[in-house]
């Protein structure tokens, strides 16, 4: 049974700190010592609330096992099944028809391609003067995403929305520290000693910023701690956001090192154990740890961090009287490692949630691939008999007299073996000695039960064959290329509803934070990379641009900006066949020509057909637009000046 956590049980991991005392100053001169009474007081409100949550989170823990099972394993391996393999390593196992995965693969790869395409993260600006700096805002931002690798925090956010209903990550603002190095010049005037002969140095700054931005962290959902009075798209109303944290002593020490926020880290290598009872409780986290826990060499620590919204009054924590949103980290449920107002110009808990198959109301939400369980399991057991019968028709069951036969010659697997009669039979022939025994297979038909549920499944996700890469099966008829499409197109919009479900949940509050994030904490000038339509606009402001590549200093960077919000469409899944067709019409009549943006139009059909570039082929240094002029007016323009020969 799960321990209760209330009233003091954190002193029950502080006892070993009475004779240890460590010089931390303290923010705003709190009196944050282990065992101190404001320190009881936060860890007692921050596990109270962690236990609220985890009792909700818990309750889905038996289903997210089961998925993790049907998604993660090949095969079932009970206690009874491993101790009759101990005897017969010949034995089968249950296998996992592997569907399920199959399934969640092809969700997951529509997600990225709809919603990681690049930039990640678009922006505009609200008035005219905003637009340069949302132009180099958005290249910011997206340098941050390649630079942090973004892209496999958002994959695995996905990914666990599809698998258990909810995905979780919250963003993070990067600080790289190390040694920078610069060339300076020597003597007293500066570069003008170039040309009388001085030279240049070398220099090294120790602890300088290599590179600052923002970064991503998922969050698994075991180890989620929401707040369970509010719905998972409205987590900004709830009260309280939180999570355990899997780190080791190494890590938290070298954390509060660069971190000037954190502090109590030292108690930590005098506590008995490090261990969270939220981990303890866990059956996923205890079983994946393989009882690492009892390591000589990695010492675990478990970190609760927790986002409260709370009046500091109340709390002891200061002298304001209105709620104020504030980060607390609780480490191995009794220290107090980090306590401190967010702060952000934002003013939301810096948590994104993405849950595309929510209700509305639910705090967790099932899952799509949930749903299929039940289908999932019907799958494995009719693979499973259908195997086990036919390894039983295979093999031979024979009726033997025992009197007549020597068992022990029956009984060797030689291709070619003798069996030999007993003494008492001899002469007497053998036709009567054994018998086999005819197996009626029973599971004939589970196979193409198999495909029948198949296609159930694939019409509960919303996933066809085509979708994974394969054509109807099945049938007399062959496959019309108007079936094929408008199959496609109905599975599509059904993925479109998902992506764009996601879009609004969690990517358009994400690249709000992104951007906020880098206006507020942004503390040194940095180079992005522009290209395509961006670069001609910059050149009108900036000029020349040498390599591609502009100075951003964080004052470029504060405009007001609105986010462009992708509609869940995936590049390359329309129609281009169609817009070919459409473009070939609007290029042979002049009227609409004057009438369409046929560049606009071009980039379009591009994209569509799967280009991810193609602002890269635009020409550079102004659009040309040809004219057809006679012999006569071209000779009056060259006379004028207005035109000169091309060589």
């Amino acid at each position: 049974m799960p321990r209760i956590i209330q009233g003091n049980a954190n002193r029950v991991n502080t006892q070993d700190l009475s004779r240890v005392t460590y010089d931390y100053d303290y923010p705003d001169g709190l009196d944050l010592r282990p065992d101190s009474k404001l320190s009881n007081r936060i860890v007692d409100e921050v596990l109270a609330r962690a236990r609220e949550a985890y009792d909700v989170v818990s309750e889905r823990h038996s289903s997210w096992l089961h998925m993790d099972k049907v998604l993660k394993a090949y095969k079932w391996v009970d206690e009874e099944e491993e101790k009759v393999r101990e005897k017969d390593p010949r034995k089968p196992v249950s296998i996992v028809f592997p569907y399920t995965y199959a399934i969640k693969e092809t969700l997951v790869t529509y997600l990225i391609s709809s919603l990681l395409q690049t930039p990640v993260f678009s922006y505009e600006g609200v008035g005219p003067d905003d637009t340069i700096g949302a132009i180099l805002l958005e290249q910011k931002v997206q340098m941050d995403c390649v630079k942090t690798k973004v892209a496999l925090s958002l994959h695995t956010m996905f990914s666990d929305a599809v698998s258990y209903g909810i995905g979780v990550a919250t963003p993070g603002w990067d600080i790289r520290r190390g040694t920078s190095y610069r060339t300076v010049d020597k003597g007293m005037m500066g570069r003008l000693g170039r040309f009388m002969g001085r030279s240049s140095e070398q220099i090294s700054e120790p602890n300088a910023i290599l590179y600052e931005g923002n970064s991503l962290t998922t969050i698994d959902p075991y180890l989620v701690l929401p707040d369970p009075n509010v719905s998972v798209h409205e987590i900004q109303k709830g009260d309280f956001y939180g999570w355990v944290e899997e780190t080791s002593l190494i890590q938290v020490l070298h954390s509060e090192q660069s971190d000037e926020d954190m502090f109590n880290a030292k108690y930590l290598k005098h506590l008995h154990t490090r261990r969270s009872t939220f981990t303890s409780d866990n059956d996923r986290v205890m079983r994946s740890r393989d009882g690492d826990s009892t390591s000589s060499v990695i010492d675990f620590v478990d970190n609760i961090h927790m986002y409260i919204n709370l009046i500091p009054k109340d709390w002891g924590l200061g002298e304001s009287e209105y709620p104020e949103k504030w980060l607390f980290v609780v480490s191995a449920d009794s220290i107090v490692l980090k306590a401190k107002p967010l702060g952000l110009n934002h003013g939301m808990f810096p948590i994104v949630t993405a849950a595309p198959d929510f209700d509305g109301y639910s705090a967790l939400p099932l899952s799509r691939l949930e749903l299929l369980q039940g289908l999932q399991t019907t799958i494995d057991w009719l693979f499973n008999s259908h195997i086990a019968n036919v390894r039983k028709a295979i093999n031979n069951t024979l009726i033997v007299d025992p009197y007549m036969i020597n068992m022990k010659d029956l009984r060797t697997n030689e291709p070619a073996k003798l069996v030999r009669t007993r003494k008492p039979a001899w002469g007497k022939g053998v036709s009567n000695a054994v018998y086999q025994l005819q197996i009626q297979d029973i599971t004939r038909q589970h196979i193409a039960d198999t495909s029948w549920i198949v296609n159930w499944m694939n019409q509960v996700s919303g996933v066809d064959e085509s979708m994974m890469g394969s054509l109807r099966q099945g049938g007399p008829e062959r496959l019309t290329g108007t079936e094929f499409q408008g199959t496609r197109q109905s599975a599509m919009s059904r993925l479109n509803k998902m992506a764009s479900v996601i879009s609004s949940m969690a990517m358009q509050d994400l690249g709000y934070f992104f951007a906020s994030h880098t206006q507020q904490l942004m503390s040194q000038d940095t180079f992005v990379k522009i290209s395509g339509d961006q670069q001609e606009m910059l050149m009108q402001e900036y000029g020349k641009i040498r390599n591609n590549r502009v100075n951003v200093s964080p004052s470029d960077l504060h405009v007001d900006f609105d986010i462009v919000v992708r509609d869940g469409g995936a590049a390359g899944n329309g129609d281009a066949q169609v817009w070919l067709q459409l473009f070939n019409i609007l290029m042979s009549n002049p009227e609409t020509t004057r009438n369409f943006d046929i560049t606009r139009i071009f980039k379009h059909i591009a994209r569509e057909m799967g280009a991810k570039n193609v602002n890269d082929f635009v020409r550079q240094g102004g659009d040309i637009t040809p004219q057809m002029l006679s012999d006569d007016e071209v000779q009056k323009q060259v006379q004028a000046g207005n035109m000169v020969p091309l060589s």
